[in-house]
């Protein structure tokens, strides 16, 4: 489906963003493996996290979903074989955190997804699971289908190579079912909701700065989990609103748990109007009301330990970068070439069309602020993040813009254009 989109001149008004993405696949898949029922509120009923629990289905969790509310009636930590091929779709976070669930359970099982998913590295979770002493074959020794027999595993001390919360949080799960301590190093603090999500369902885990302790032995029990907003749909309503002039946007209720607000950082120092508003705690996660004005935006660097606390919410700042004065760099940004679509050859291929004057680099992008593009035929390549960065910059072009397969956008957020007209 092509979807449409036009110049705007302001965007006022209070919205809600759906339910955490990341949180929500976590809750499933953890409530699962708990004993007792784990409610959870304001889950995200996308497309990907669909998939999180018709995997957890097959594996023999009762699962009720009403709305955006769901109810798991969790098993402990051993599940039933599946008779089928589990397929998790488009998602990376249900295939590489379910290698470590099934790492632990005593039987066989296939994973596999669609075309996406195919192509994107799973050997970086093989090697730590064959370390705790998983079996695991997979096309090439990197790609899905995967095969996995777990069993008896053995805690391990790992050094990652690259900073990835999916890694990270699949190893953690792993190490439920080991004899002996489980610890993780990672070279940049990753997102954190696996740590704070096994705390709050009682597992012992320890942290000291980049180091993550993993302690043998612990009942997770079922809880009550209220999932915040996510940031990375936030992230686009912040965007829009400090580049459409006189524009006011209330964002409620949204996780600024420091591992993700990346985007608030560089935003302010680019010179952007946000502002954060009624910060409390639900569930160890920080959550406030994000206020985002009309502002002038300048170029800036933005690299190193920065990079994994907004690698998703890269392809919309290069829309930001477009419209701030001076040239912005993005480098240390690799990961993006292994996403849905190879987010850096998307975004550059995709802002070239509309005139904008951005380069690819081997690391990430150059952007010139150039304050001006026109609309034209984009292709989304099917990538959620690429169709609704590609959609602000449609905002701000002169003209019209046509964004192929814009429906994929269900993925992560089914009614992002509706809350755009909204507003």
């Amino acid at each position: 489906m092509d979807v449409e989109v036009k110049k705007k001149n302001s965007l006022k008004g209070v919205i809600s963003v759906p339910g955490d993405k990341s949180i929500s696949h976590r809750a499933v898949m953890i409530g699962s493996i708990a004993e007792g029922l784990t409610e959870v509120e304001n889950f995200l009923v996308a497309k990907d996290t669909l998939s999180t629990v018709e995997c957890m289905r097959k594996l023999g969790v009762d699962i009720k979903l009403e709305g955006n509310r769901v109810k798991v009636y969790g098993k402990g930590l051993y599940l039933s074989k599946s008779s089928e091929v589990l397929d998790v779709g488009n998602s990376g976070t249900t295939i590489r955190l379910l290698m470590g669930i099934l790492a632990g359970q005593e039987f066989e099982t296939i994973l596999t997804g669609d075309d996406s998913i195919k192509r994107r590295p799973m050997g970086r979770v093989i090697v730590p699971l064959t370390l705790m002493g998983a079996k695991i074959e997979a096309r090439e020794g990197n790609f899905a289908p995967v095969k996995i027999r777990g069993g008896k595993l053995r805690g391990i001390e790992y050094k990652m190579p690259i900073a990835s919360a999916q890694v990270k949080s699949s190893i953690m799960l792993a190490s439920l079912y080991a004899e002996g301590m489980t610890v993780i190093e990672e070279p940049a603090l990753s997102r954190n909701h696996t740590e704070l999500m096994l705390q709050t369902f009682g597992a012992r885990i320890e942290i000291d700065g980049k180091k993550i302790f993993c302690y043998p032995g612990s009942k997770l029990k079922g809880q009550k989990i209220i999932v915040p907003g996510d940031i990375s749909s936030a992230a686009y309503f912040i965007v829009a609103a400090n580049l459409l002039p006189n524009s006011e946007v209330v964002i409620k209720d949204v996780n600024v748990n420091p591992t993700r607000t990346g985007i608030i950082d560089v935003l302010k120092d680019m010179g952007g109007n946000v502002e954060l508003i009624n910060e409390r705690y639900v569930n160890n996660e920080k959550i406030a009301d994000i206020v985002v004005k009309s502002s002038k935006l300048k170029g800036i660097e933005i690299g190193g330990d920065l990079i994994p606390k907004l690698i998703d919410e890269i392809p919309v700042i290069a829309v930001a970068a477009v419209f701030a004065e001076g040239t912005t760099v993005i480098k240390n940004a690799e990961e993006l070439k292994i996403k849905e679509s190879n987010r850096i050859k998307s975004m550059t291929s995709e802002l070239g069309k509309m005139g904008a004057k951005i380069f690819e680099t081997e690391d990430g992008m150059i952007i010139e602020g150039t304050g001006f593009l026109r609309g034209a035929e984009v292709e989304s390549y099917n990538d959620h993040r690429v169709a609704m960065s590609l959609w602000i910059a449609g905002l701000l072009a002169e003209g019209r813009t046509i964004i192929k397969k814009g429906e994929c956008v269900d993925v992560s957020y089914p009614d992002f254009y509706k809350t755009f007209d909204m507003l």
